[in-house]
């Protein structure tokens, strides 16, 4: 099965949006609100209706872009925050992006991709991020009884795949997750090499 703009947008159209928890999560909204300065370049890739996006313009951040392969969610999240500028609302493949950020925030996307496709994520990481800049967010640290999406995963893994482009400032079970997801989440803080 191809996870193209095809499938993306039939998950859409389909209501078959179960990663959509309807808000920003506790462990992005804590790490988020920890953040001082509002000018810093910040990414969410595959960002569906892009809570985490809502919620940075909401707090007074200013350079936040969106990516996603599908037009639905973006149309969608453009009609619900006009005042969100419309030239950081990015309708393309996330591997075809040339920009770089400070911040590129993870939630969802990951367990989105087959995992074949990881190496290539992790390259495309290391290529949009600054000197210094962060990728920051949550991996699934389970295994699912379906061939996915979500595809999960183990600590052990993602720290052989990670390792060669990125330090791991912080890779911990997440402490905060919502409850669904409780017993089930890395929380990563990754820094490029």
């Amino acid at each position: 099965m191809e996870f193209d703009e095809e499938y993306w947008t039939a998950r859409y159209i389909n209501h078959a949006t179960q990663w959509d928890v309807g808000d920003i999560t506790t462990p992005i909204k804590e790490y988020v609100d920890q953040l001082s300065d509002k000018t810093i370049k910040i990414l969410i890739p595959g960002c569906g209706n892009a809570h985490e996006a809502a919620y940075l313009h909401k707090q007074g951040f200013v350079n936040v872009f969106i990516i996603d392969i599908s037009t639905i969610p973006l149309v969608n999240f453009a009609k619900q925050y006009p005042t969100f500028p419309a030239d950081h609302i990015i309708n393309m493949d996330f591997f075809q992006l040339n920009d770089q950020f400070d911040l590129i925030i993870e939630q969802t996307f990951f367990c989105s991709l087959p995992p074949t496709e990881r190496p290539n994520y992790i390259s495309q990481m290391h290529k949009l991020l600054k000197d210094k800049g962060h990728l920051v967010g949550l991996l699934f640290d389970t295994t699912f009884d379906h061939d996915g999406p979500p595809f999960g995963g183990n600590e052990k893994t993602y720290k052989k795949l990670f390792e060669p482009l990125f330090n791991f400032d912080v890779f911990e079970r997440c402490y905060n997750s919502i409850v669904p997801r409780f017993g089930r989440e890395l929380f990563i803080k990754l820094s490029k090499k």
